[in-house]
């Protein structure tokens, strides 16, 4: 069984992490493993996109909602 652990917490660590403290020593004062933690991190940290500055969770929010929007226009091209 995984704990799940709160946007609150994963944030202040991804923050500990980009001060300057190791994966390991964050595991090991705070329970998740590196792993979970270099993922936190590597899903907060900006990637750009035509000029902008996106995270991997602003980006996957995105290609859901354009799955939802091209799924209604398949939808819709079939009614006309």
């Amino acid at each position: 069984m995984s704990i799940r652990y709160s946007q609150d917490f994963k944030d202040s660590l991804v923050k500990l992490h980009q001060e300057g403290r190791s994966l390991k020593s964050l595991a090991e004062e705070f329970g998740p493993s590196k792993d979970s933690i270099a993922i936190w991190v590597k899903q907060a940290t900006p990637v750009m996109i035509q000029g902008r500055s996106k995270t991997l969770k602003d980006v996957k929010q995105l290609e859901k909602r354009l799955a939802i929007l091209e799924e209604e226009n398949e939808i819709l091209s079939r009614i006309a």
